[in-house]
């Protein structure tokens, strides 16, 4: 196994001396919407905002010296980079950086402002994937030690020790605990631990549609690479699992301790960081809120359990919020866009305000797009209801106006280019 229980128990002392032990709090609002009784684990609250300190700062502190002195290298999108930041100047080593260039600056400020002087950032490269290469070949190069995001014994085990947190401040097991998975790192440690301590408490891990690199390969026996992924939550938006995180899974699916898997799209976990931003007070990034969008999957969880969802992090850029908004409307089924095709008369728009539109809705986007002809102009139009409940009426006067009206789905490629 490349993790146990009682890795994560020997883990668990010197991760403390760094991370901080993170609240459990009760959460009334997801309590009420599923009739269980539902805690957030506040990895969000965490020093460096995400439980990526702790896998980090384990595997350094396990490094000889000779390890630690030729230097560390890691590569990521913004969390497991502020992990290993702060451990390297806690643990008096040097670590570079790479990041791409899709990182946002507060993220790379943050980093540099974690690391200091030991910390050296490498920004380069379009995509993750292009940072991890270059990571590997200085690594290769150099002869610096890799510190991996997920995919290391010391690193699963570093973050498991969110578990035996939560069996203490809780004081009890369980029913369930609610997981989100990106490479792995946290679920396998998580799981391993519980499997052995709280072997009655369900697992959940839950995925972004977009990128369910686990539960390919869980279908497959064997960890695989997805040809595509949706990266709007970034920080599990991982193309391939790693070995040792999927190998602890399918040692406890043999074992009959399977980790349940679920998917979330990212309208639901958009609806849910608006919800716990709106009514928790909890600022959490796409990742951070995939534990608790899980939720509102139906009967994921049962009336009376006790429930755990790990808030995993809360490094979010504001400036992404405006999309966010837009995809939980859509999600909630209030936002919608049509392609219209107006009469090109007089008086034709004031006829589409007039006995198209409810009185609750509002058109919050209006593009002409082209003239096809001398009788007809199309327009792309986005359209806001007061409520889900409205749609069936106005779809009803759409087709009984002059107008002609293609609803655009969700589902479309083209749709990305609106939300």
């Amino acid at each position: 196994m490349p993790a146990t229980a009682d890795d994560v128990d020997a883990a668990y002392e010197p991760v403390s001396r760094v991370a901080l032990r993170t609240p459990l709090e009760r959460d009334v609002r997801l309590c009420e919407q599923t009739g269980a009784d539902v805690w957030l684990k506040r990895e969000d609250l965490q020093v460096v905002r995400s439980y990526k300190l702790r896998g980090a700062f384990h595997m350094i502190s396990r490094l000889d010296d000779a390890e630690r002195g030729r230097g560390l290298v890691a590569a990521s999108a913004g969390n497991h980079a502020q992990g290993v930041a702060y451990a390297a100047r806690a643990l008096g080593a040097h670590a570079r950086i790479y990041l791409p260039r899709t990182t946002p600056r507060q993220k790379r400020d943050r980093i540099a402002t974690l690391g200091g002087d030991a910390v050296e950032v490498i920004v380069g490269g379009d995509t993750y994937d292009a940072a991890s290469a270059a990571a590997y070949e200085d690594a290769s190069r150099t002869g610096a030690t890799i510190v991996p995001a997920f995919d290391h014994p010391d690193v699963i085990a570093g973050q498991g020790t969110v578990a035996r947190e939560v069996g203490e401040q809780l004081g009890s097991a369980p029913d369930v605990v609610v997981v989100p998975v990106g490479g792995g790192g946290l679920v396998a440690g998580m799981a391993a631990w519980l499997a052995v301590r709280h072997p009655h408490t369900r697992i959940v891990g839950v995925e972004p549609s977009g990128a369910a690199s686990m539960a390919a390969a869980m279908g497959k026996g064997v960890p695989v690479t997805l040809d595509e992924v949706d990266a709007f939550v970034d920080g599990a938006a991982v193309r391939r699992v790693g070995d040792h995180t999927w190998a602890v899974l399918e040692d406890l699916a043999r074992r009959g301790r399977a980790v349940e898997l679920v998917d979330v799209d990212a309208g639901t976990v958009s609806e849910e960081m608006l919800a716990l931003f709106e009514v928790d007070g909890v600022i959490a990034e796409p990742a951070g809120a995939l534990a608790a969008a899980a939720l509102r999957v139906p009967g994921l969880v049962a009336p009376g359990e006790s429930v755990v969802a790990v808030v995993s992090g809360g490094n979010h850029d504001v400036s992404r919020y405006a999309e966010v908004i837009e995809r939980a409307l859509v999600s909630r089924g209030v936002k919608h866009y049509w392609l219209v095709e107006f009469p090109q008369e007089p008086g034709a728009l004031r006829r589409f305000l007039d006995e198209v539109l409810g009185p609750d809705d509002d058109i919050t986007l209006f593009e002409y797009v082209k003239r096809h002809n001398r009788e007809t102009g199309p327009a792309l139009v986005g359209i806001e209801l007061g409520s889900p409940d409205d749609l069936g009426g106005l779809v009803a006067r759409l087709e009984d106006s002059p107008v002609r009206a293609t609803k655009l789905s969700p589902d479309d490629p083209a749709f990305q280019f609106l939300v």
